[in-house]
């Protein structure tokens, strides 16, 4: 990884299954990728001990891989409240767990994510799982969830570097 670089972890969270990706952004729009793969947890655990798996592999993640960033997936669940109350809980350890080992977190609406990677924000998985492949060649995604994180932190680097631009011409006035 070289000084111009940064490391992003994509995170989209789920309670059964929760996909993470890393990948480098060089100067420019340069992508890389670097790792991604799927936590899962034991569905015939407590509520607390899934939790928990998910934020141990979060972290052994973070331990293993030192990413500078995180980005997480906003959920868009239009199913009975009780999955919703269950998701958001998994989405909370995917806030949490980046934001206790000191990365910036940002969060990403589904249909962003989508538009920036694919440029539809309606993108099916497949669309979304094809442009990943094109933009980031090495890939080894072999889950929609894994996928689905490393077009998360697809959309992070593209949106962090808008905002640098647009930042530049004000800091060149100082």
């Amino acid at each position: 990884m070289s000084a111009l670089s940064i490391r992003i972890l994509g995170i989209d969270p789920g309670l059964r299954n929760t996909g993470w990706g890393i990948i480098e952004a060089s100067r420019g729009s340069r992508l890389s990728f670097v790792a991604c793969g799927r936590l899962h947890s034991d569905t015939d655990a407590s509520m607390g001990a899934r939790l928990a798996q998910l934020q141990q592999g979060l972290a052994r993640i973070i331990a293993d891989y030192a990413p500078h960033e995180a980005a997480v997936e906003e959920t868009f669940v239009n199913r009975d409240p009780q999955s919703a109350l269950k998701l958001g809980q998994a989405r909370g350890v995917a806030l949490a767990a980046p934001a206790l080992a000191g990365l910036d977190v940002e969060e990403y609406a589904a249909n962003l994510v989508k538009k920036t990677v694919v440029g539809n924000g309606h993108a099916d998985k497949a669309q979304i799982a094809m442009m990943v492949r094109v933009l980031l060649p090495a890939s080894l995604a072999r889950s929609a969830d894994a996928a689905d994180a490393l077009a998360v932190a697809i959309c992070h680097a593209q949106h962090r570097n808008a905002r640098a631009m647009a930042r530049r011409p004000s800091e060149l006035v100082k």
